[in-house]
């Protein structure tokens, strides 16, 4: 008994060996980071900016792949089953807590399939409409979507996406069914709001704000409690009438389930360095946001969040009764 005891313990030393070692040479080459939407789109906007500054503390590069589809659990799916090694890591938004609900025949279970690395940022979300949508306010806008609901059209990224999620609870809110047009990113149904060929939307800063400034679309709400400094005259959707309307996009970096507790330390130490950086403060404080704390930009931090933010949203897509298969 003995004998195998200290088999067992030899064993088990060699392995903490092992993974010391790997840990402490990682990185060794380059790394991939899934961004589970379309080129363009917010999430791709943030995961750009972030892996960028990443890379000059790691010393090797990080590049965004993006694999969009099914409301990002198409790329959330391949990070899931992905080598847990470091090399494959995964920048996803609010939808890792909602696609728990949302979809019936989800293959990875949000919760328990990864590891975590940290919370990147916040975003705020705006309600915007093509530029000559004929309400002047936020009142107006929602009395005249109320009254032409069967003819307004509210553009989306797709089921799961923030701007679907969002466009949800606005319905729930004013009580009323729109007609909702799905498509394949942000970027495609920003191109159409632009264009005309839809009324509205419900998207993140980070892709509406130079819009807004540069006078292209027509700003009705932010979705915060708290106006945005970015945005100073553009009210909030709770003090235009819409109570209780807050909605923010949360953003985190996961790597795939057994990846070694150090390399996510030493990933997230990484990405607090990249949201310390100069540039990256002033580059959110641009698109309406900022970056997480050093204290969210945690493991820690992302578990929790991500524990507390599923139950919340189960309520609410239970309410709208709209799931994916």
């Amino acid at each position: 008994m003995a004998f195998y005891k200290t088999l067992l313990g030899l064993a088990a030393g060699t392995v903490f060996a092992v993974s010391g070692a790997f840990a402490h040479s990682y990185p060794e080459r380059q790394i991939n980071m899934v961004v589970p939407f379309s080129a363009g789109g917010p999430t791709d906007t943030v995961a750009r900016l972030i892996a960028e500054k990443m890379s000059a503390d790691l010393g090797q590069q990080i590049v965004v792949e993006n694999v969009g589809g099914a409301g990002g659990t198409l790329g959330a799916g391949k990070v899931a089953t992905a080598e847990p090694d470091g090399y494959t890591v995964l920048l996803h938004h609010i939808g890792m807590a909602t696609s728990a609900t949302l979809y019936r025949k989800l293959a990875y279970d949000p919760l328990n399939a990864f590891e975590y690395v940290g919370l990147v940022t916040e975003v705020p979300m705006t309600i915007v409409a093509r530029k000559d949508f004929p309400p002047g306010d936020f009142k107006s806008f929602m009395d005249h979507v109320k009254a032409n609901a069967a003819t307004v059209t509210m553009a989306n990224a797709g089921i799961g996406a923030a701007s679907h999620l969002c466009g949800m609870m606005f319905m729930s809110a004013i009580e009323a069914q729109l007609t909702t047009v799905p498509y394949k990113g942000t970027g495609p149904a920003m191109t159409d709001l632009l264009g005309g060929q839809v009324d509205f939307m419900c998207d993140q800063t980070t892709n509406t704000t130079e819009q807004i400034k540069g006078g292209t679309i027509k700003a009705y709400a932010v979705t915060t409690p708290a106006r945005l400094a970015i945005l100073p005259d553009l009210p909030t959707a709770i003090e235009s009438g819409l109570a209780g309307f807050d909605v923010s996009v949360w953003h985190g970096i996961y790597t795939p389930k057994g990846t070694p507790a150090a390399v996510n330390e030493r990933l997230s130490a990484a990405l607090q360095k990249a949201l310390a950086n100069p540039d990256v403060v002033a580059r959110f404080a641009e698109l309406g946001t900022a970056p997480s704390s050093a204290a969210d930009a945690t493991p820690a931090a992302l578990n929790a969040r991500l524990e507390a933010e599923i139950p919340r949203w189960k309520t609410v897509i239970d309410k709208a009764g709209v799931y994916a298969d």
